[in-house]
């Protein structure tokens, strides 16, 4: 089954948590502390693998988690990093952020690689927090949770060559003698509903990828029918065989067939309409394709002179042949290359980007004779600060003093026994003091 979209969750591993912890050798009196760091959690990396085709995978697993980090260890000893999560994908695929839809990667190379969720740091240990005037601090933070989001997975079909054209055309019959595909086949009125790749021979020791791709109908380029999930996969494409039903089996004129498809081709991607593009008149064993062709060259060359046109049929083969040596000569000529705008240069660089330092504020509510206090900074270091020992019960009141979120409580009211909520935990209001459990 070919898949070419899925939606998925990745989560980076949580960073490992420090630890409090001091000396205790032998004749070391008053040793200090020795409380280690944990370990950053894994990365979730995807990686390009050019054995892959398909996002089948990504059908049954749809939930990436890496490893946390160790905690830290006693005797200064830092925590082991976790190992990162290789995630396997298709050349050709865009990763996309669901809820911002930016573009994460498009990743085009063999082994090319992007971080879609980074591990959190790994807390410290409270030998981080020893200070002259606290040189045995019991003070050690919980590892940071690693980064999470849901992704789109969209796949763009990288072939060489790509057959467009509208339904029962016969792209699928002309893949199906070319190569060793063998798509569905059959005289119903609708298309093929996924793309089909095939390795074509040339019979010269030559060969290429060609991609039979689903059928386009008017109005593609806003959705209709398949509509973007078609086209997208003729971005990946080298040069275009726009096949042609010269026969006009269906009671269809070829050269509107023709300027309908190019019309749709330019108005999703107007780029499209640069790629090198062959017709491929087929079934011309059929009455009335000759006449056909006679008219067909007539009004292609008043509107496009570029356009060369070939005569085939898939059913008996003629100029199947020609074709082929036609296609792999353009090749030849035109970049090897993707034909697409990629994340990542040749010389891969790094930048260093200065972080916005956030405002350290924050929302005071009342709820009867509780205060409700709202700042993500301070959540966040709740979050990361073990909140189980004194010393960090006197760290947590003098950042909130720090932040004049004490003052602020104090002008809306607040006096000794008044209750605050911070996050999960309540505190109790003392004037001139602190807070506590």
């Amino acid at each position: 089954m070919f898949v070419d979209k899925a939606r998925i969750f990745v989560k980076g591993g949580d960073g490992g948590d420090g630890i409090v912890s001091f000396r205790r050798e032998k004749y070391v009196p008053e040793g200090g502390p020795a409380g280690g760091d944990g370990g950053r959690g894994g990365n979730v990396v995807f990686r390009v693998d050019e054995g892959l085709r398909t996002l089948m995978d990504f059908r049954y697993q749809r939930h990436f988690k890496a490893d946390r980090g160790i905690k830290g260890r006693n005797k200064s000893m830092h925590g082991a990093n976790a190992e990162h999560m290789i995630v396997r994908i298709p050349p050709g695929t865009v990763i996309i952020d669901e809820d911002t839809e930016e573009v994460i990667g498009d990743m085009t190379r063999h082994g090319q690689e992007v971080i879609v969720a980074r591990g959190g740091r790994g807390g410290r240990g409270n030998i981080r927090f020893a200070t002259a005037n606290n040189p045995a601090p019991e003070i050690a933070e919980n590892g940071e949770e690693g980064e999470e989001r849901y992704i789109v997975l969209e796949l763009k079909v990288m072939a060489d060559v790509g057959l467009v054209g509208f339904p029962s055309v016969g792209k699928s019959t002309l893949l199906s003698v070319v190569s060793g595909a063998k798509p569905k086949i059959g005289a119903y009125h609708f298309t093929t509903i996924t793309p089909n790749l095939g390795v074509v021979d040339v019979g010269d020791g030559r060969s290429f990828v060609m991609a039979d791709l689903p059928g386009l109908i008017e109005g593609a380029h806003e959705g209709v029918g398949l509509g973007h999930e078609f086209l997208r996969h003729v971005e990946r494409t080298r040069v275009i065989i726009h096949v042609v039903d010269m026969a006009g089996s269906e009671g269809r004129d070829p050269f509107e067939d023709w300027v309908k498809i190019n019309e749709e081709l330019d108005l999703y991607n107007a780029k499209l309409s640069d790629r090198p593009q062959i017709v491929a008149a087929n079934k011309m064993d059929m009455p009335d394709a000759a006449a056909n062709l006679e008219e067909f060259r007539k009004k292609v060359g008043e509107v496009r002179e570029d356009i060369e046109i070939m005569p085939i049929s898939s059913i008996t083969r003629q100029g199947i042949q020609e074709l082929l040596y036609r296609a792999i000569t353009i090749l030849e000529e035109i970049p090897e290359a993707p034909l697409v705008e990629e994340v990542a240069k040749v010389e891969e660089r790094k930048v260093y980007r200065l972080e916005k330092e956030e405002e350290e504020q924050f929302t005071i509510r009342r709820e009867n004779e509780m205060f409700i206090v709202e700042s993500p900074t301070v959540e966040r270091m709740m979050k990361r600060m073990q909140m189980n020992s004194h010393d960090a019960i006197l760290r947590f009141a003098r950042t909130l003093r720090k932040m004049g979120i004490d003052e602020a409580l104090r002008k809306r009211g607040a006096v000794d026994g008044t209750i605050v909520r911070l996050g999960d935990f309540e505190f109790e209001f003392v004037e001139g003091s602190s807070y506590y459990y």
